[in-house]
C-alpha cells in the first residue's frame, strides 16, 4: 500500500520551481503564464521578481543582394540580447470550503533585442560603399546613375526591340531601387537595429471545488492584457525596409482563462489544465517608411512638381498613422506534482503556445511589400514564426530540513521554428535549473532560484525570406527570487 505524504509535511519542498523555471525562447513568450499560486491551501500570497541575461552572437550576411536570398557569412553582430527582468504577483483565498478566489499578475509577451557594432544591422551612411555593397562591387555611386541613364535611353529608343526595352525597364527598377535602399540606409546614419516590446496581464479566477472530497476544481475568469512595441530597421541586411521605424502605442483588451484541477492532499498530488484564450489587440501604430518617400519624391520631380511639392509628398508617401490587429496567441498549461516519499516531491510542466498562427502585420510595411509581386496579393508580415512551441521541464524538490528544501529541474523547449525572425534568432533551448527555498516563519518563506540554458542555433530570416545572419553556440541564464505568505483557513 502507498505511503501518505500529508502536503503539509512536504509544502517546504515546493522549492523554487515558479521562480526561475518559466521564462521562454519560444516567440514572443516570457513569463510562461503561470498560474500555480492559485492552487495553494489557504490564504496565499507571492511576489515573484525574474531576471534573464542571454548571450547571443552570430554573424551577419555578406550577401546584401535583395534579389539573392543565398547566406554568405560576415562580420559579428555582437550581443543582441538585451538583458531584461520582469514581476510576477499572485493572491488567492478560499471564501469557503468550496470556493476560491484569486488575482494573477504577469509580463506575459516581450522582446528586447538590438544590434551594434560594425554590421549589415546598423546603418552606417555611406551612400557610394552601400551601393558596392548592394552590387557585389559592380557598380558605385556615379556608375549606377551612368547605367540607369543608359538602360533608360534603350528603353525609350524606337529602334529597340520589345525585348530589349522589357529587359532595360526590368533593369531601371532593380537599379531604382539599389540607389533608393542607399539613400534609406543613408538617412540613418549611426543608427541600430532594436526592437522591445512590452506587455502587463491581469487574471481574475474563481474557483468551484467539486466531489464528495472535494478533489476536483473548475476554475476561469477574465484577462485584461495590455501590450506595446517599438521597432527600428537598420542597416542594409533589411534592404527595402532599411530605415523603417514603427511605434505601437499602448492597448488595453481581454480575454479569458478556464482550467481543471486535482488533489490528492494523503500523497501530495496537484495537477491542472490551463487553458488561455487568444486576445485581439486594435492597436494605433506610427510608421516611417524611408523607400516610399524616396520613390515618391523621385517620381514627382520627373513629373515637373517643385522641391516643396515633393517634399510634401514624400512625407505623406513614408509617413503614416493607421490601426491594425494583433492577436496574442492561446495556451495551454499542465501542472503536475506528487510526493516521492516524506520528504520528495516530483514535479512537471508542460506547455503548449501555436505560434505559428501569430503574426504581426502592420498596414505601411505590408502595404509596401506588395509593390513586388513576388509577395503576392497579401504581401509580407513583419513577424511571423513557422511552428508552435513546446515546452517541458521536471524536477524533484528534497525537504533537507524542518524549514530548508532545495529543487533541481531540466527542461526543453521547442522553439518556433528555424530559420526565425532576425529580431529573435534563437530556436528554443535545453535548460537545468538549482532553486532553494526557506521558511522564514510558520507563514513566511523566501525562495531563490537560477537556471543555465543553452539556446538552438538559429538562422536570421528576413520576411522576404532573405537569410540575413547566423547564430550559433549561445547561451543564457535566469535568476530568481520569491517572498511567499501562506495561512491557514478554516470553515
Amino acid at each position: 500500500m502507498r505511503p501518505t505524504f500529508h502536503l503539509k509535511s512536504l509544502a517546504v519542498a515546493v522549492a523554487a520551481f515558479s521562480v526561475a523555471s518559466v521564462a521562454s525562447a519560444a516567440g514572443l513568450d516570457r513569463s510562461g503564464q503561470d498560474v500555480t499560486a492559485f492552487f495553494q491551501d489557504g490564504l496565499y500570497a507571492e511576489t515573484v521578481y525574474t531576471y534573464i541575461d542571454a548571450d547571443v552572437t552570430g554573424k551577419d550576411s555578406a550577401n546584401m543582394n535583395p534579389n539573392n536570398n543565398t547566406y554568405v557569412e560576415g562580420r559579428n553582430t555582437g550581443d543582441i540580447a538585451e538583458d531584461y527582468d520582469f514581476f510576477r504577483y499572485g493572491v488567492k483565498a478560499d471564501i469557503n470550503d468550496t470556493f476560491s478566489v484569486g488575482i494573477l499578475y504577469d509580463e506575459p509577451f516581450g522582446a528586447a533585442a538590438e544590434y551594434t557594432g560594425d554590421n549589415n544591422f546598423v546603418s552606417k551612411g555611406d551612400l557610394n560603399n552601400s551601393i558596392l555593397q548592394l552590387t557585389n562591387n559592380r557598380y558605385n555611386g556615379l556608375t549606377l546613375r551612368n547605367e540607369i541613364v543608359a538602360q533608360t535611353a534603350i528603353a525609350q529608343s524606337p529602334t529597340s526591340t520589345a525585348a530589349e526595352r522589357a529587359a532595360a525597364v526590368a533593369t531601371i527598377t532593380s537599379l531604382s531601387t539599389i540607389g533608393a535602399i542607399a539613400q534609406a540606409e543613408a538617412g540613418n546614419a549611426g543608427e541600430s537595429t532594436n526592437v522591445e516590446v512590452r506587455s502587463q496581464s491581469l487574471t481574475g479566477l474563481l474557483g468551484v471545488k467539486l466531489g464528495a472530497n472535494k478533489n476536483f476544481q473548475i476554475y476561469g475568469g477574465p484577462v485584461a492584457q495590455r501590450i506595446e512595441a517599438d521597432t527600428k530597421l537598420r542597416g542594409l541586411a533589411y534592404g527595402p525596409a532599411t530605415g523603417y521605424t514603427s511605434t505601437s502605442n499602448p492597448d488595453m483588451d481581454y480575454g479569458w482563462i478556464a482550467g481543471l484541477s486535482f488533489s490528492k492532499p494523503e500523497i501530495a498530488l496537484k495537477a491542472a489544465l490551463t487553458y488561455r484564450s487568444e486576445i485581439d489587440h486594435d492597436i494605433t501604430i506610427a510608421e516611417t517608411y524611408p523607400l516610399l518617400g524616396i520613390r515618391t519624391r523621385a517620381a514627382a520631380i520627373e513629373a515637373g512638381a517643385s522641391s516643396a511639392q515633393a517634399d510634401a509628398l514624400a512625407f505623406r508617401a513614408a509617413n503614416r498613422t493607421s490601426n491594425y490587429e494583433v492577436t496574442t496567441p492561446k495556451s495551454v498549461n499542465f501542472d503536475f506534482q506528487t510526493g516521492v516519499n516524506p520528504t520528495t516531491l516530483a514535479t512537471a510542466k508542460v506547455r503548449w503556445v501555436p505560434w505559428g498562427d501569430f503574426a504581426i502585420t502592420p498596414p505601411l510595411y505590408n502595404e509596401a511589400s506588395k509593390l513586388n509581386p513576388a509577395y503576392g496579393p497579401d504581401g509580407l508580415n513583419l513577424v511571423d514564426y513557422k511552428d508552435d512551441q513546446w515546452q517541458v521541464e521536471l524536477g524533484l524538490a528534497k525537504r533537507l530540513a524542518p524549514a530548508l528544501a532545495v529543487s533541481g529541474t531540466v527542461g526543453w523547449d521547442s522553439g518556433a521554428g528555424d530559420p526565425t525572425t532576425s529580431l529573435g534568432p534563437i530556436d528554443g533551448y535545453y535548460s537545468v535549473g538549482l532553486g532553494a527555498k526557506y521558511n522564514v516563519t510558520e507563514n513566511w518563506a523566501v525562495s531563490a532560484g537560477g537556471k543555465y540554458l543553452w539556446f538552438g542555433d538559429a538562422k536570421g530570416q528576413l520576411p522576404t525570406g532573405k537569410l540575413v545572419g547566423d547564430f550559433q553556440d549561445n547561451d543564457g541564464f535566469i535568476l530568481g527570487a520569491k517572498i511567499s505568505y501562506q495561512a491557514k483557513q478554516g470553515f
